[in-house]
């Protein structure tokens, strides 16, 4: 079993075509991020899936007119349900663990042919609003997922030696 090429093959996709995506992809993609690792295994993650249409123009507006949002097939909201736990290195968890659940969902969807973006920049309060999220919780990121419009270029990569260390920094 092979990663490293859908790794070195995903890259942010923004242009989608206008087809739904099969139940059983959805699924598996959440399967993926259901299966990631967290801290203390605590898996404090709630993942909302978006498929209805006006609902992702209405995230789309929330998110500063990222048309992708609108585009894709589903738009996960990945949201952590404990915002207070602090991990012994003094970083809450739920950036991290949200962020490791994205990237096995982001790897998934690669892997069923699928494109994915991730998107950060959104208004949080409105998204909460629109998918009934608890005060308490929060939205730490949307994920657009869809059958690619248009691939787009790779992105360039720092060369190894400029983001490697060995032993120190």
């Amino acid at each position: 079993m092979e990663m490293l090429p859908e790794i070195a093959h995903r890259r942010s996709i923004r242009v989608y075509k206008p087809e739904a995506l099969a139940g059983d992809a959805i699924n598996r993609i959440l399967e993926a991020g259901r299966r990631a690792p967290s801290a203390k295994n605590r898996q404090t993650w709630r993942f909302i899936v978006v498929t209805d249409r006006e609902k992702k123009g209405k995230l789309a507006e929330a998110s500063f007119g990222q048309e992708q949002v609108e585009q894709a097939g589903a738009v996960f909201a990945l949201c952590t349900t404990n915002v207070d736990y602090i991990m012994p290195n003094n970083q809450p968890s739920h950036p991290v663990d949200i962020g490791i659940a994205s990237a096995f969902m982001m790897l998934q969807a690669e892997h069923e042919g699928l494109g994915s973006c991730p998107i950060t920049t959104f208004q949080e309060a409105d998204v909460k609003v629109l998918l009934s999220v608890p005060h308490k919780m929060r939205v730490v990121m949307l994920l657009a997922v869809g059958v690619p419009g248009e691939r787009g270029e790779l992105t360039p990569r720092f060369p190894p030696e400029r983001v490697v260390g060995y032993e120190h920094w």
